[in-house]
């Protein structure tokens, strides 16, 4: 029927990524295209955004068909609670003497240069917070263990404090997690509506307060991520028979519902990890060495540095101010997306950011409440948006509304004009992505001038030029369709996790045989983890790596394990690579000096089955669509405006030009051209440059 989602005969593979502002979705086709959906997000039920949009794709292409089909998901849902600690209510249950590890951290001041600065208020208050004689020693054996009126005890108080979750870290519970298991099976079996968090099973590395966080996160978004989870499996239920539901996680793969839902906190910065994927992929294609990632969508900027195509892991990610200790895919993130609020403070400076208009009530050119002026109203204001074709038509837009509300900030600048006040805060923005750019380069000792922007995202290719000029960049590729870039990445995730073993610091060469037993231990582990995902896979690859350190030293490195080492299980091999790792970060090694190892990870990839992505042909030149006024550099131009499917291979544009598809508007000023490549990859340079 008209609307359902109902299968026809193909198996599909859909990608959804939920934002902020708009929730996107890429879906295969059964005549070998891809489809791309934008759909208003609905904050107050994420869901419902998502059933819209699979209704539309259906209603669009009579090809789609979703039935027993693969739907990989990416959201920021669970980030955007944490950011606006908008979590459930949790307890913590520790071991006797730890009650503070949230609040003592890692003892150290907000900031070095003002004292007057307070603390941020700890995860979990500390009247939630109960201690138990539960204990672990440094090497593993227990020495304490509740007995049941103590546990009866515990669970009486957590019944007391009307909480939604409870949360289990044990000191040294990473060495072994047996007790910590038996102290939250205690709480489940006794407080059956409340679900419980382990730190060994989140993620058993050593250090207390990193492994609190952690459990305290996870245990903060499980009820939300369990309540939409549930949702979202109603609502492909009324597909029969329903798709295979994986969720994307932060450190680039997918994974199965049920772990999704054991380990939520897995999928929190799932949706900027997923575009940083699908960079990768289209760095193959296009033959492109470097890239900067530039995902520029409704709420903030995002960006990674790819260096030969390799995506570039952390363990030091930081969420509203708060360690991340598992590995995610390296994303710096500033305030400054197109719904980014453009206001002046009482010194007369212009802001954008970091506070956004979000889906509701938006732009205030969308006509649904907004009054206060965003990024998105700066690109109409100054031509670079036609109102009449954002979304393909779908929403209209009020050019004059956005120049009534830009018109009180350009008299609290000084500038003449709307079009002027749009053109400075455009600047600021770009501005705050370039100083956020050189930091990530400047940390890796890389040359600007060497890499090309990736933008992405609504507004990415908007923005491209500009952060191209200002930071100073070799040019821009600008994705096939930009817009639902990072449901594209969902699409492609093959199946990933990772899994550690800490140890207290040891010597490198007292292990022995420990160490590729430990590996042994571990690949056991990943792969039965992978069989019950239950997903149809094509192959699997195992990554190795250890953190190491100069005994002595407070800090690790992550030294990855060449696959030659580990087949020869060589100790030296693995400490030459630290050598090698540490004098190319340092600029020296210290051959006769004791290498202590802390922790062995390793990543399981579940290769999934691959989508091809179309190529396009050579085609008759590009007609220009019309014109239009666009306010350039303080002045106005008159710019032809293309649109993007009627661009071939081979096709060469100058600036100053715009070209419009349905889900964003790429921007090529004065000085600057653009070719297009056998993947429909606009690659967007400096006009002398092109020349020669």
């Amino acid at each position: 029927m008209p609307g359902s989602i109902e299968s026809k005969h193909h198996r599909a593979v859909v990608g959804v990524d939920v934002g902020g502002t708009f929730t996107d979705f890429v879906a295969t086709l059964s005549d070998g295209r891809l489809a791309h959906h934008k759909e208003p997000s609905t904050p107050h039920d994420p869901a419902l955004a998502v059933g819209r949009g699979l209704r539309a794709l259906a209603e669009r292409y009579p090809q789609f068909a979703l039935s027993g089909g693969l739907l990989v998901h990416g959201t920021t849902i669970a980030l955007n609670a944490v950011l606006q600690r908008k979590v459930a209510r949790v307890a913590l249950v520790v071991s006797r003497g730890t009650r503070d590890v949230l609040e003592i951290a890692r003892c150290r001041m907000p900031s070095s240069f003002d004292f007057h600065v307070s603390k941020e208020e700890p995860l979990i208050a500390r009247e939630r917070v109960i201690e138990i004689d539960a204990r672990i020693a440094a090497d593993g054996s227990v020495m304490a263990q509740p007995d049941e009126a103590q546990i009866e005890d515990m669970c009486r108080q957590i019944a007391t404090m009307d909480v939604q979750a409870v949360a289990v870290m044990l000191l040294h519970s990473y060495l072994a997690p047996a007790l910590e298991d038996s102290v939250a099976s205690s709480i489940a079996a006794r407080l059956a509506k409340l679900l419980v968090s382990r730190s060994a099973q989140v993620w058993p590395e050593i250090r207390e307060y990193e492994r609190a966080v952690a459990v305290c996160l996870n245990a903060q978004i499980h009820p939300l991520m369990d309540r939409y989870l549930a949702q979202l499996s109603d609502i492909l239920a009324a597909t029969q028979p329903p798709p295979t539901l994986l969720l994307s996680t932060s450190s680039g793969g997918s994974l199965s519902l049920r772990s999704a839902r054991e380990r939520p906190i897995e999928t929190l910065l799932s949706g900027p990890a997923s575009g940083v994927m699908a960079a990768v992929h289209l760095m193959r294609l296009a033959d492109m060495p470097s890239a900067v990632t530039f995902d520029m969508g409704g709420t903030s900027a995002d960006m990674a540095v790819l260096t030969e195509g390799k995506v570039t892991f952390t363990t030091t990610a930081r969420v509203g101010g708060l360690p991340l200790m598992m590995p995610v895919v390296s994303v710096n993130s500033i305030g400054a997306g197109g719904g980014s609020i453009v206001s002046v403070d009482t010194e007369g400076v212009i802001k954008v950011g970091p506070e956004s208009a979000g889906a509701r009530p938006g732009p205030v050119a969308f006509g649904f409440g907004g009054t206060q002026p965003t990024v998105t109203d700066c690109y109409v204001v100054l031509g670079l948006i036609d109102p009449g074709a954002f979304l393909g038509g779908r929403l209209t837009l009020d050019r004059a509304a956005a120049e009534a509300a830009l018109v009180p900030i350009a008299e609290r600048i000084g500038v003449p004009t709307a079009a002027h006040a749009a053109e400075a805060a455009l600047k600021v923005a770009t501005a705050r992505m370039a100083a956020e750019l050189f930091k990530l380069l400047a940390q890796q000792g890389l040359e600007p001038a060497r890499y090309v922007l990736v933008p992405f995202g609504g507004a990415g290719p908007t923005h491209a030029v500009r952060l191209v000029e200002e930071a100073g960049l070799l040019g821009a590729a600008v994705p096939p369709a930009a817009a639902t870039f990072c449901a594209l990445g969902a699409a492609l995730a093959d199946v990933r996790r990772d899994f550690v073993r800490s140890f207290r610091p040891v010597r490198l060469a007292t292990l022995g045989r420990t160490l590729w037993d430990t590996w042994s231990t571990l690949e056991a582990e990943a792969r039965d983890w992978l069989a019950q995902e239950n997903v149809p896979l094509i192959g699997h690859q195992l990554s190795y790596a250890i953190d190491m350190r100069y005994a002595g030293q407070s800090h690790n490195l992550e030294v990855v394990v060449p696959a030659s080492v580990r087949q020869e299980q060589s100790v030296h091999g693995v400490a030459e690579a630290f050598h090698t790792l540490h004098e190319s970060i340092y600029d020296f090694r210290e051959d006769d000096a004791a290498v202590e190892i802390v922790t062995q990870r390793l990543s399981i990839r579940g290769q999934m089955p691959p989508i091809d992505l179309p190529a396009i042909e050579e085609g008759q030149p590009p007609v220009r669509a019309s014109s239009r006024p666009v306010f350039n550099d303080g002045a106005w131009l008159d710019a032809a405006v293309y649109t993007r499917d009627g661009l071939s291979l081979g096709t060469r544009l100058e600036g100053p030009a715009i070209i419009e598809q349905e889900d964003t508007t790429t921007w090529l000023p004065p000085g600057w051209c653009v070719a297009v490549d056998r993947t429909g990859v606009l690659l967007i340079s400096r006009s002398d440059a092109h020349a020669a």
